[in-house]
């Protein structure tokens, strides 16, 4: 390469580096560096800042660890979602997945790759996208005492957001999807379909927006106070305080949590602990606003779904959470469904009509 060459580069890297200082990559990770310290960071030995996060756990603990990519136009919507409930809903998924462990939260990890167009600000009066998902990002970490302990940023054309989460769960202690036995009883947190139930009505508020030719600076249908349904589906909670009492208790024999539908994640439990289900329609917990279909088919409910003894004393509450048995667990057999639905007296197959990816 020619001096001239040379001097070209330089320049560039010159003018890269000054925007990276200004409002690119190095700046956006200093804002998230310093509000990630302002978390409570007991379960950290080092956080951002090196190359590697150092955990701290407690003697007699397991770490569990779960990883979940969110993707624009797969799990949100730019159009639908404001970036709020983007960042909340990009963390609960992996708190949930650490609730139906009975594991305890220690750290979070976040990686984004967004296009420059959400990192830097349209105005100076409005902050840029990216800050206000951390908003709803940090937000929930707060609530559950979750601190960020690292990460990755990249520039890329389509919205990401990996997550990963730790937790500790005391040894030999954690909840699996692999130990209902035939004879325990089915139970399922909180109530069903309200996750599916608030997506529809988004969608329709979506569709009534474009159609009136509504000109809104963000999506229309999650503007001004939101209607109970539309929170529900939004700002879902994880049942950390749920799966930390039934593995404090060892009540559950198995557990998973309901983010694909009733129908796909009972599936899943039964095939790992190599057992048949019953569920009583009559006896599930509908959300009013959600049928039967969406109940059992629908995801984003972010409940518990777990196994106990018929011997075990299992409260009608947990952390003021309602809890309902809805079936029992079967022997399995070639003559019988994974999975029965008991309703008005007939016995039919139920099958996972749940979230597939790929289906």
């Amino acid at each position: 390469m020619g001096s001239q060459g040379r001097q070209s580069r330089a320049r560039q890297l010159r003018r890269r580096h000054a925007v990276a200082g200004q409002g690119g990559e190095l700046a956006l990770l200093a804002k998230i560096r310093t509000r990630a310290a302002r978390a409570n960071t007991s379960g950290l030995r080092l956080g951002i800042g090196d190359d590697c996060a150092v955990l701290r756990i407690h003697a007699g603990e397991e770490l569990a660890v779960t990883t979940d990519l969110s993707i624009a136009g797969v799990h949100f919507r730019l159009d639908w979602h404001t970036p709020e409930e983007i960042g909340h809903r990009t963390l609960i998924r992996g708190l949930s997945d650490l609730a139906a462990m009975g594991a305890r939260p220690v750290a979070a990890f976040l990686s984004l790759g967004l296009p420059r167009d959400l990192v830097q600000s349209p105005n100076r009066r409005e902050p840029p996208w990216v800050e206000r998902f951390l908003d709803g990002f940090f937000a929930l970490a707060e609530a559950y005492g979750v601190p960020l302990a690292g990460g990755d940023l990249a520039e890329s054309a389509t919205p990401v957001a990996d997550i990963v989460l730790t937790g500790a769960v005391r040894r030999g202690r954690s909840l699996l999807r692999s130990g209902a036995r035939p004879g325990d009883r089915l139970y399922v947190s909180g109530d069903l379909g309200g996750g599916v139930a608030g997506l529809t009505r988004v969608a329709q508020l979506a569709a009534a927006a474009r159609l009136s030719r509504t000109a809104e600076s963000e999506p229309l249908c999650t503007r001004g106070k939101l209607e109970p349904l539309l929170q529900r589906y939004l700002y879902p909670k994880p049942r950390v305080s749920l799966g930390l009492w039934l593995a404090r208790h060892s009540v559950a024999t198995a557990a998973i949590d309901l983010s694909d539908g009733l129908s796909t994640d009972l599936a899943h439990l039964c095939e790992e602990s190599g057992v048949a289900a019953e569920v009583d329609a009559a006896a599930l917990p509908i959300h009013p606003d959600a049928d039967l279909e969406q109940a059992l088919h629908g995801g984003d409910d972010y409940e518990l779904l777990f196994t106990a003894s018929p011997s075990a004393r299992v409260p009608l509450r947990v952390a003021g959470v309602p809890i309902t048995c809805i079936g029992r667990i079967l022997r399995r057999s070639r003559n019988r469904p994974l999975v029965t639905l008991i309703r008005a007296g007939s016995a039919l197959p139920l099958a996972p009509g749940g979230w597939q990816h790929f289906s």
